[in-house]
């Protein structure tokens, strides 16, 4: 039984310390591949440095939360970087409506900018979706990519049915594991499996035994603890949600295709 992480920011600066050990321990534990998106053209290098190092499929993105640093020349510099054809998806990518701090018409300038460069290269696309749900819908329908992820999925199951119809698959990770979590469980105990990717979101979205003031930092190596709960809930067993969970991920990501 193996497992595909389909989102984990392995080239973030909390794995530098123990990168190699991160790689061991997730490898031990059965997940054997990986999707790391970067985050800002500033990351570019290391993102691909994981593709060269430890065989991780990569998404290349500016990050909404980073819109901040994004410049319109780092829009060039990505499509330079997609150019050189290892990048399978475009990502992470979207909008974050959460944190008062981040400028809305900043953020739906590159998201768009960057929806017009995965349609160019016939990518797929990693949306980061946080308070943004309807939006990020309505830049998609405007947009027409060919599908993607919709990471840490937390709406509503008419949300969920827009997203599986513009050819997206949901991520469900650590927030599925807290008893508090509700909506979450009920969604991934009942959205149809083939719309379901398993995510860590590591080193962030920590699962409730990681939890803490801060908590613990999360690794790959969860995934099948939080697997396992999933199934749980879905009442399957865990070998069939992984084996569901990986072939979902490697048809919205055109591996293999």
């Amino acid at each position: 039984m193996t497992f595909f992480d389909s989102h984990c920011h392995l080239d973030a600066p909390e794995f530098d310390a123990d990168r190699a050990e991160v790689v061991v321990r997730a490898i031990d534990a059965g997940v054997t591949r990986w999707l790391v998106p970067s985050v800002s053209a500033a990351t570019f290098q290391a993102t691909q440095q994981m593709r060269v190092q430890y065989g991780a499929h990569i998404a290349l993105g500016l990050h909404p939360i980073y819109t901040a640093q994004h410049q319109a020349e780092h829009l060039a510099m990505l499509r330079q970087q997609l150019d050189l054809g290892f990048a399978v998806a475009v990502g992470e990518i979207g909008l974050d409506f959460y944190l008062p701090e981040l400028n809305a018409e900043r953020q739906i300038y590159f998201f768009e900018a960057q929806l017009k460069i995965a349609r160019d290269y016939d990518l797929p696309v990693i949306v980061h979706i946080r308070r943004s749900q309807d939006q990020v819908l309505k830049y998609l329908r405007k947009w027409r990519v060919k599908g993607g992820i919709a990471h840490a999925f937390n709406g509503s199951e008419q949300q969920a049915a827009e997203f599986i119809k513009l050819g997206f698959c949901l991520g469900f990770g650590g927030a599925l594991t807290y008893s508090g979590s509700q909506r979450i469980r009920r969604l991934a105990a009942t959205l149809p499996l083939a719309s379901l990717v398993l995510e860590t979101d590591a080193p962030d979205m920590a699962p409730s035994w990681l939890a803490g003031h801060p908590p613990q930092r999360n690794e790959p190596a969860q995934l099948p603890k939080i697997a396992s709960e999933l199934a749980a809930l879905r009442g399957i067993d865990v070998a069939d949600l992984a084996a569901a969970c990986t072939q979902n991920t490697e048809r919205v990501l055109l591996l293999g295709a």
